[in-house]
C-alpha cells in the first residue's frame, strides 16, 4: 500500500517544528522535505501541495490564506493551524461529537483549533448542548499558559533572560479583542463572545483554562463526564487537590478537565499542553483522521 505524502508549509516556526519532529519518525506516511533556501518559494511550495495526500499550514493569518490560494486545484487536504478560517472550515476536535469526528474523516479542509479555545470549547460545548448552559450567557474565563504559546519572538523573549518583568505572570488582550474569542463564540453555538482574561507565565509549555459557572459541582461533572465518555485523550474529574499546576500535562496530547466548586457555584478548569492538544498534537490526530490512519497513532498520553 503507497503511503501518504504529507508536506508542511512553515517549517521553521514552533507548531511546524513541533510536527515535523514528531512525524519524521513514522513509517505510515511519508515526510515531504522542501530544500531550506526555497521554502519561501512560490514555484517550489506549489510542486510540494502538487505531490501532497495531505499539508500542514504553519503559518500567520494572510500568510496562510495566501498559502491555500498556491493549493487550490490540486486536491491536497489541509490542515490550517491558523486562526484565518477557524469560522468557516471544519473544525478540528474530533471529540466534541461523533458528528464532529466524522466531518473530520471526509474532510478536505481542517481548521486547527487554537489553544485557549480548545480549553474553553472542551468545557462550554458539552454544557450548552446539554441546556446546562444557555447560548445567551455570557461565559466567564481565564486562562494561564506558557511562553511557547508566543512563537518564535515570545520564546526568544523569554529565554534571553533580559527582562526582569517577564518573571512574573503577564495578563494580555487587554482590549478583550483575543483572536480566539471568534471560534470560542461559534463553535460553542453562544450568542455572545465570553469574557476572556488570557495570561502568559515563564514557564515553557502547558496551560490552564478556566470556566466559571452559577451550576452545581456534580451536575457539570456528570454532564461532562457523560460528554466524554469513551474519549481516551479526555478525562473528567472532581478536583482532588488544592491546586492545579500549569504544566501537569505538559508534553502529552491529553487533556484533563477537573470539576470543583460548592453549592451552586462551580470552577471548571481543563488542563493541556499547549504545544500537545492546543496545537500540534490535534493537528496530528486530525491528520491520522483525514489520512485513514488509526486516529491515536503518535499520540503521547502521560505515562502511569
Amino acid at each position: 500500500m503507497r503511503k501518504p505524502k504529507v508536506y508542511i508549509d512553515g517549517q521553521a516556526g514552533t507548531t511546524g517544528l513541533q510536527i515535523v519532529e514528531r512525524l519524521k519518525h513514522r513509517d505510515d506516511i511519508e515526510l515531504l522535505q522542501i530544500d531550506e533556501a526555497l521554502r519561501k518559494d512560490e514555484a517550489a511550495r506549489k510542486q510540494m501541495f502538487e505531490q501532497a495526500d495531505l499539508a500542514f499550514l504553519c503559518l500567520p493569518d494572510a500568510a496562510a490564506i495566501e498559502a491555500v490560494q498556491l493549493a487550490e486545484g490540486t486536491g491536497t487536504k489541509i490542515i490550517d493551524a491558523s486562526t484565518a478560517h477557524r469560522t468557516t472550515w471544519t473544525y478540528g476536535f474530533p471529540e466534541l461529537s461523533d458528528a464532529h469526528r466524522r466531518e473530520i474523516q471526509t474532510a478536505q479542509r481542517v481548521a486547527n483549533p487554537g489553544c485557549h479555545a480548545t480549553g474553553l470549547t472542551a468545557i462550554v460545548y458539552p454544557l450548552v448542548q446539554s441546556g446546562l448552559v444557555s447560548p445567551d450567557e455570557v461565559v466567564h474565563a481565564f486562562s494561564l499558559t506558557g511562553y511557547s504559546g508566543g512563537g518564535n519572538k515570545m520564546i526568544a523573549e523569554y529565554e534571553s533572560r533580559k527582562s526582569h518583568p517577564l518573571f512574573s505572570p503577564r495578563i494580555y488582550g487587554l482590549n478583550m479583542d483575543h483572536k480566539h474569542l471568534p471560534e470560542m463564540q461559534k463553535i460553542c453555538g453562544l450568542n455572545n463572545e465570553p469574557l476572556f482574561t488570557p495570561i502568559v507565565d515563564d514557564y515553557y509549555n502547558g496551560m490552564l483554562v478556566s470556566v466559571q459557572l452559577e451550576q452545581e459541582p456534580q451536575t457539570v461533572y456528570e454532564t461532562l463526564s457523560a460528554a466524554y465518555a469513551g474519549k481516551p485523550l479526555i478525562q473528567v474529574e472532581m478536583v482532588k487537590e488544592p491546586m492545579l499546576a500549569a504544566n501537569a500535562q505538559a508534553d502529552t496530547d491529553e487533556l484533563k478537565i477537573y470539576v470543583g466548586g460548592s453549592k451552586k457555584k462551580t470552577i471548571v478548569t481543563a488542563s493541556f499542553d499547549n504545544l500537545g492538544k492546543g496545537a500540534c498534537g490535534a493537528a496530528i490526530q486530525n491528520m491520522n483522521l483525514m489520512l485513514g490512519l488509526d486516529e491515536f497513532e503518535g499520540l503521547r498520553k502521560k505515562e502511569g
